[in-house]
């Protein structure tokens, strides 16, 4: 693990219980897609909001937990992951300051990216959470979410133990049905075809958003399908 970075007590009041008992399976990041991060804060400890994180991650590294782990914070509203539809009731979710694509997207700094090593290595191995169970906002919700977005360093974190990054293993990328029958096996809702694609390439394969299934959006889904398989086996 990385050196462990300032957690600060933020308490929001937008949360309940988890339902059924459920204990969290899957990590779900998000960015603030705010001005600021007192602007973030504010909203996500404002009733009227209905919004919450178990953490939010400031620029410069500060961790703000604002809703206990055992509760349900209010991160990811509608949506679908691995047949789970509850995703609030069976995940934990962190809010990563950054104005996001409405306010002039920006890379995740240094700093940042190392707390959010450490929170979710923490939480990864505390809730033994799979690896294919790490997942960003636009994951679940690919029709209405685009967060953590494109910049998002993905990989550092598979490369650290959290997640997966596809790997170029194979040769054959295989046909466009067996690309949306690798996403449906990875985790993906595949109702809304273009919109799936572009949310497994912002995840993915970063540097081509197109919205289009093309042959190395295809491999990376074969090579994660393939790891998913050896997770599962």
């Amino acid at each position: 693990m990385t050196n462990m970075p300032l957690i600060q007590s933020f308490p929001s009041p937008n949360f309940n219980e988890r339902r059924g008992g459920a204990k969290p399976t899957v990590l779900v990041m998000h960015y603030t897609g705010m001005q600021s991060a007192t602007a973030a804060l504010t909203r996500l400890c404002t009733p009227e909001a209905e919004v919450s994180a178990h953490y939010l991650v400031e620029e410069d590294g500060r961790i703000h937990q604002m809703v206990e782990e055992n509760m349900r914070a209010w991160h990811a509203g509608t949506g679908s992951w691995r047949g789970m539809n509850d995703i609030n009731s069976g995940s934990i979710g962190i809010e990563i300051v950054n104005p996001g694509h409405e306010f002039g997207y920006r890379p995740f700094p240094e700093k940042q990216m190392s707390s959010v090593l450490w929170l979710s290595q923490k939480l990864v191995q505390q809730y033994e959470i799979s690896p294919v169970n790490v997942i960003g906002h636009s994951d679940l919700a690919p029709g209405r979410k685009v967060d953590p977005g494109e910049l998002f360093d993905w990989e550092m974190l598979s490369k650290n133990g959290v997640g997966l990054w596809p790997v170029d293993d194979l040769d054959e990328p295989g046909s466009e049905d067996s690309f949306f029958a690798n996403l449906a096996f990875i985790g993906y809702d595949i109702t809304e075809p273009e919109l799936v694609i572009a949310a497994f390439q912002r995840h993915w394969r970063q540097g081509e958003i197109s919205g289009e299934a093309d042959t190395e959006t295809r491999k990376c889904a074969a090579s994660l399908r393939k790891q998913v398989e050896g997770l599962t086996n």
